[in-house]
C-alpha cells in the first residue's frame, strides 16, 4: 500500500516507528505491507517511490529537524505539489489543527480525495469546519476517510459508538474530550491555583502551542463537531458550538463543587445543543476521571448509559488510531 504522510511531527514519527516495529506481523496477519513513498514537514520532503527506510527518516529527522535531509532528490516539493505529482493509495495527515481556516490540511485533503487517495486524518480542523462536505466530498470521489484518532486518541470512542453501538439510537452523549484541562482542574482540586496547574500542565507537555485551544474549549469543541456528525447524523461545523473555556474557573468554584460533593470538569455535551462548558459532576459519575483521561458516556434508547474512558492523546496512542484506519482500508479494498 503506497502512502503519504503529511506532518512529521510526534504522530508522524510515532507512526513511522510502529510500522518498522510491527512490519513482519502486518504482513503475515493482515496482508499489509506499508510503503510510504513521501513524506513533507514544515521544512521540506522526503520522496522514494520504492518505499523510505523509517528508521532512517526517523534518525534524519532527530538530527536535522526535517526529513528533506534524507536525500538531495525532491527534498523541496511541498505537500500540494507532491498530491498532485504522486499517485498513491492513501494519504495520512498529522499537519496541527487549525480552527481559523484548516489550512494547510484542509488542501492535502481535498486535493487527495479528487486524485482518488483514501484518507485518514488526525488533524481536526478541516472536519470541525467542514465535515459535512468532506464527507461528500469523499462519497463523489468514491474515497474512504477515515479519523477515528481525532477523538479519544488511541481509545477508540468513535468506533465503539458507530460498531459497538450499531441498532441503538444513542439519544445524547457527553463527555471529557480534552486531557490538558481535565488535568489543570484535576490539579486545582488538590490546592493549586489555576496559574500553577497550567505551568505543571506546560512543563509535562500536554499544553498545545497554542494554549488556547486547550483553554478556551477549542479542542473540545472540535472533537464535539466530529462525534455529533459522526454518531448523531447531524451536520453542524465550530461556530454551532456554545464554548466557553476554563480560564476563569477559580479556587471558590472548585470549591463550591467539593462541598457538592462533586468535580468541577470540562464537558462537552451534546442533547438539546451542543455545549462545552465547565461543569460540576458528582464524584461517584463514571465521567469523574483524574488526570489526562479522557471518558464520554452515551445514552441510548434501550440500553442506558454507556461510559468509555482512556487515554485522550499521545503520539502512540494516536498512531495507533492511525494504524487501526489504515487496516479498515485494507480490508475493505479487499473485499473489493
Amino acid at each position: 500500500m503506497k502512502i503519504i504522510l503529511c506532518g512529521f511531527g510526534v504522530v508522524g514519527q510515532s507512526l513511522v516507528k510502529l510500522f518498522e516495529s510491527r512490519k513482519d506481523e502486518l504482513y503475515a496477519k493482515y496482508g499489509l505491507k506499508p510503503r510510504l513513498i513521501a513524506v513533507f514537514d514544515s521544512k521540506g520532503s522526503a520522496v522514494d517511490q520504492s518505499g523510505l527506510k523509517f528508521n532512517e527518516l526517523v534518525e534524519i529527522k532527530k538530527k536535522y529537524g526535517t526529513v528533506k535531509n534524507y536525500s538531495k532528490e525532491n527534498n523541496s516539493m511541498t505537500g500540494i505539489e507532491i498530491l498532485k505529482n504522486i499517485d498513491a493509495d492513501v494519504l495520512i495527515e498529522t499537519t496541527a489543527s487549525n480552527y481559523k481556516d484548516a489550512e494547510p490540511g484542509m488542501t492535502h485533503i481535498t486535493t487527495a480525495m479528487k486524485k482518488g487517495m483514501h484518507v485518514i486524518s488526525v488533524n481536526k480542523g478541516p472536519l470541525a469546519l467542514a465535515f459535512p462536505s468532506l464527507m461528500e466530498l469523499a462519497t463523489y470521489n468514491q474515497v474512504m476517510f477515515k479519523f477515528s484518532g481525532t477523538v479519544g486518541g488511541g481509545t477508540p470512542i468513535l468506533d465503539y459508538a458507530k460498531n459497538s453501538l450499531s441498532g441503538e439510537k444513542i439519544t445524547s452523549f457527553a463527555g471529557i474530550l480534552n486531557g490538558t484541562t481535565n488535568y489543570i482542574l484535576s490539579n486545582m482540586a488538590t490546592g493549586l491555583s489555576f496559574e500553577e496547574a497550567l505551568k505543571d500542565a506546560k512543563n509535562k507537555g500536554y499544553v498545545e502551542a497554542d494554549e488556547s485551544l486547550d483553554l478556551d474549549g477549542l479542542d473540545a469543541a472540535a472533537k464535539l463537531v466530529i462525534l455529533a456528525n459522526w454518531v448523531m447524523g447531524m451536520k453542524v461545523t465550530m461556530p454551532d458550538i456554545k464554548c466557553t473555556g476554563i480560564r476563569k474557573v477559580t479556587i471558590e468554584d472548585i470549591k463550591k463543587a467539593e462541598k457538592n460533593n462533586s468535580v468541577l470538569k470540562l464537558i462537552a455535551s451534546c442533547d438539546n445543543e451542543l455545549v462545552v462548558g465547565p461543569k460540576e459532576i458528582p464524584k461517584e459519575d463514571p465521567l469523574g476521571v483524574n488526570g489526562t483521561l479522557n471518558a464520554i458516556a452515551f445514552t441510548s434508547e434501550h440500553s442506558g448509559t454507556q461510559t468509555i474512558i482512556g487515554k485522550g492523546a499521545g503520539g502512540t496512542e494516536t498512531a495507533s488510531s492511525i494504524l487501526r484506519d489504515l487496516l479498515d482500508i485494507r480490508q475493505e479494498i479487499a473485499k473489493k
